[in-house]
Order: structure tokens, then sequence, then C-alpha cells
């Protein structure tokens, strides 16, 4: 992680009047290779801030667009954007989830279409549901990001079982979501 105006008063790209609060934000901050942090860092008139800044937009956009991940011009066209990967979960946990009558026989074949169907379809819903959020954090009133937040982790712990095999439980889905943005 290197930072793209320096932290330190002396460093490379340095900018006596950035606050300390600044320098450690987010878009301060860029994830680049150990041979690249250190040669933009030892040639900073070559790569001034202009130019990396650049190229971290260039790559966030990049990434948002593999997720269709694009900030909205509001939150009601920010909550457009996820409601139908979230309906397309609720109907999938509806019909398979494990609170149905299968879970007396987990070796039925409900139990392995739900697994299919949580891999194929909830897991990237998710990782969609929350690359677009994150996109649009601007549009969150405090209450929501933490909603974002408890959402993020109970993402993890459904990969951590159903990719990973862990046999933790996983966190619950919040309820919280259904409201988000609304």
């Amino acid at each position: 992680m290197a930072h793209i105006i320096a932290a330190s008063p002396g460093g490379p790209r340095a900018d006596s009047l950035a606050t300390p609060q600044e320098l450690g934000e987010y878009g301060n901050l860029i994830l680049l290779c150990v041979v690249c942090h250190t040669t933009i860092d030892k040639a900073p008139e070559d790569f001034p801030v202009a130019i990396i800044r650049d190229w971290k937009r260039r790559h966030v956009d990049q990434i948002a667009a593999v997720f269709g991940a694009v900030e909205q011009p509001d939150r009601g066209s920010a909550r457009a954007v996820i409601d139908g990967a979230l309906a397309e979960n609720r109907a999938v946990f509806e019909h398979f989830g494990p609170h149905n009558d299968y879970r007396w026989d987990p070796e039925s074949e409900t139990a392995r279409v739900w697994q299919r169907k949580m891999r194929a379809i909830i897991l990237p819903n998710n990782r969609k549901v929350l690359a677009h959020l994150d996109a649009n954090r601007r549009h969150l009133q405090p209450h929501e990001l933490a909603t974002l937040e408890a959402f993020r982790q109970h993402v993890d712990d459904l990969e951590a079982k159903h990719i990973g095999g862990a046999m933790d439980v996983a966190s619950r889905f919040p309820s919280g979501m259904n409201e988000l943005l609304r």
C-alpha cells in the first residue's frame, strides 16, 4: 500500500497543506507492487500526484465495470440497481434454503441444489451488491453504513462456509438491507 501524497512531510509528493486525516484516507492510498512502489517514490517528479490518481481512477473504473458497479446520481437509482440481485437471492433462499424440510435429510437432492445455487447465484450476486454499494457509499446514511458492514460480514461468512468449507455458522442476512437506500 502506497500513499499518493506522502504521509511524512519530507516524503515523495509531500503536501504541507494536507491534514493527517486526508493523508490516511482511502483516496490517498493506492495498491502497488514493491517494485512500482519503490520506482514512483524514487522519482516523484516523473510520477506526480495527478498521474497516480489517474492510475487509481482507471483501475477502480475497470473493477467497477467488471461488477457493473457504477456510481448512481441518487439513492433511488442506487437502490434500483441492487433490487434485482437481492430479489433473486431471496427467491433462491425461500425455495431451496436450509430452513426447508430437506434439513432433516442433508443428502437429499434439494440440499445439493441449494449448494449449487448458493455458489452459482447467491454468492456472485452478493459480491455485485457489495461492489455497487461501495461505489455508492455517498448515498448511504450512517445507520445504513453499519448495515452495509454487517452485510459484508454476512457475505464473508457465507463464502467461508460454501467455498472455503468452514464449518462455522454464517451470520444472518441483516434485515436492514431490505430498507437500504429507500
